[in-house]
């Protein structure tokens, strides 16, 4: 799945939009890396989002296999660092 689709239907960010100005801009990175709004992500990985206020990361634990993801079963699908 791809990070901008990811950011959204896990409900890190509200709309897919705002993930993909995110990226753009450079604030998103995965392991480490600055990535483009194509970048597939994978169990395992490590979303990093740096806000002005501080960063936040994220575990990927399971892709979502639907469009959205209820905001009460989030936990399944990413854990915050």
């Amino acid at each position: 799945m791809r990070i901008d689709k990811w950011l959204s239907s896990v409900n890190v960010v509200k709309r897919r939009t705002v993930a993909l100005d995110m990226i753009k801009s450079g604030v998103v990175s995965i392991n480490g890396m600055k990535v483009k709004p194509s970048r597939e992500v994978k169990v395992g990985d490590k979303v990093k989002i740096e806000y002005l206020k501080g960063a936040r990361e994220f575990e990927v634990l399971k892709i979502p296999t639907t469009k959205t993801v209820p905001k009460s079963k989030k936990d399944e699908y990413a854990r915050e660092l």
